[in-house]
């Protein structure tokens, strides 16, 4: 079955109905693209806060930053957000803004096959229903598909055993034996949500993740009646938020003078902030990193430490405590011992380098997009690939962040799409098309792996930030660079393609 109810000029289908595809229908709405169409595989929109309902689940960007610029909260109840809060503003902002009817739930794309001749993609869905477009934007997230690594023995537990972004409410685990599998963002968030519930806690940690005091707290009354007072003070709030994460984006991407001090600061931090939650020396030396600072993604937290320190709570590392097979009874190590629990919960994280992951994307002349970044993705401004005219990527390559809101970046992808799509449309010539010059997008390359190179994330550690010998997650400069670099379109990056040219 094909959908055939498409008819103005440019025709764009949006895949994944979280911030960034909400945030790229809204930036074509306001260029008058309205042939809009996003299709989410999900039976709702909200993408990683749709998901991700396990008892903890926060936000690590504080919230004067974490919505969209043109949708301002002044009546966030805390300075770092949490899920359910933030699903219901992004709900409601969405709902504002008229996205919400462009949005198809329950639709999962297979592929997506350009079309030489007519310079359009086909999109087909799971259950074969087919759309075609002018242009095809990818927000399917960088941290949307769960990974379970492939244990032997998975399927031979006898209790539950479930992904925390595919938390099961349906499992009491109050007085039961619970292991935690992973020490990464979502597991020091779920840790302590349900360390006082549970009847023992074992977690197995492959490496310590670097965990810093969160600034966190509560916004009063006053602090909302002066928001809505003046407004003013809200956008101040956010700006200085801003220039504090950008420290630290600047220092990660090692683009200052000063940035081995603040590593060095924010690693005495760390150290201070673990005496004081850990009293035992023993315990203690099992929860130091074994990479530098920055390596990995640091994490804020303010009792995840505690939460380890608790006396029913055990926590596994090193070599010997590698987790090699899963039985009926419970988790063994590589040690030989079996550690008997009634719930298995993976914190292991998303296969963030899986860039359109499940998805056949077929461009011109039959290049396979997962041929092409075989070794490793890449797109120019992490958003347009050489040989797939009219596709997108938001939050695509070396898009991520270290440190700030990865909402801010994703605004400026949808803006530089837009503004494609509205040069399309006021050329009004269907069948027109762009793609990125090849020689563009290879020295872009170039200098995006030049700079990671001397950031702390090239040190040699095992993280999500990595895809064999390439760093395809992060972007190595701030978001105002970011911003500047795509803030306008520089036609002569691109070939405008089809009819007149």
């Amino acid at each position: 079955m094909t959908d055939t109810t498409s008819t103005s000029w440019p025709r764009v289908v949006v895949i994944g109905a979280g911030l960034g595809g909400l945030g790229a229908a809204r930036a074509l709405l306001q260029r008058g693209i309205t042939d809009v169409t996003v299709l989410e595989r999900a039976d709702d929109v909200g993408g990683v806060w749709r998901d991700n309902t396990y008892p903890g689940a926060a936000c690590d960007v504080p919230s004067p930053l974490y919505s969209w610029s043109w949708a301002l909260n002044d009546a966030w109840s805390r300075r770092y957000c949490e899920q359910p809060e933030i699903l219901a503003h992004l709900r409601a902002a969405a709902e504002r803004e008229g996205l919400l009817a462009l949005v198809r739930t329950g639709v999962e794309v297979r592929s997506c096959v350009h079309d030489a001749e007519q310079r359009t993609w086909r999109v087909t869905a799971a259950d074969g229903t087919t759309y075609d477009a002018d242009l095809v934007v990818s927000a399917v997230g960088q941290l949307s598909n769960p990974v379970v690594p492939a244990v032997p023995g998975l399927d031979t537990f006898a209790g539950p055993a479930f992904h925390s972004a595919r938390w099961r409410h349906d499992v009491d685990l109050r007085g039961r034996r619970v292991a935690v599998i992973g020490t990464g963002a979502s597991a020091i968030q779920l840790v302590p949500g349900i360390v006082d519930v549970v009847g023992s806690l074992t977690v197995f940690q492959r490496s310590a993740p670097y965990v810093v005091p969160k600034p966190d707290g509560e916004y009063r009354p006053v602090h909302h009646r002066a928001f809505a007072r003046w407004p003013r003070l809200l956008t101040a709030e956010r700006r200085a938020v801003l220039w504090l994460t950008e420290r630290l984006n600047a220092a990660l991407g090692g683009q200052v003078a000063w940035s081995p001090a603040l590593l060095r600061a924010m690693r005495t931090v760390w150290w201070l902030h673990l005496r004081r939650q850990v009293p035992d020396a023993g315990l203690r030396a099992r929860l130091v990193p074994d990479h530098e600072i920055g390596c990995k993604r640091i994490l804020f937290s303010n009792d995840w430490y505690r939460a380890l320190a608790r006396a029913h709570v055990d926590v596994v590392t090193g070599d010997d405590g590698a987790v090699v097979g899963v039985e009926p009874d419970g988790v063994r190590t590589a040690d030989g011992v079996l550690h008997e629990v009634d719930a298995i919960i993976w914190g292991t994280g998303f296969a963030a380098t899986g860039f359109l992951a499940g998805i056949e994307v077929t461009g011109a002349e039959g290049r396979d997009l997962h041929e092409v970044w075989a070794d490793g993705a890449r797109a120019h401004l992490g958003l347009t690939v050489p040989g797939f005219p009219g596709l997108f990527c938001i939050y695509g390559p070396n898009t991520n962040l270290g440190g700030s809101s990865i909402i801010a970046m994703m605004e400026a992808q949808a803006g530089y799409v837009a503004e494609v799509a509205g040069r399309l449309a006021s050329e009004g010539a269907p069948g027109r098309s762009v793609d990125v010059r090849p020689e563009v997008a290879d020295a872009y390359d170039r200098e995006m792996q030049t700079r990671l190179a001397a950031t702390p994330w090239a040190t040699g550690c095992a993280s999500w930030y990595v895809d064999g010998d390439r760093i395809t997650t992060n972007w190595p400069g701030t978001v105002a660079e970011y911003q500047q670099r795509t803030a306008t379109v520089d036609w002569d990056d691109l070939d405008l393609v089809g009819p007149g040219r």
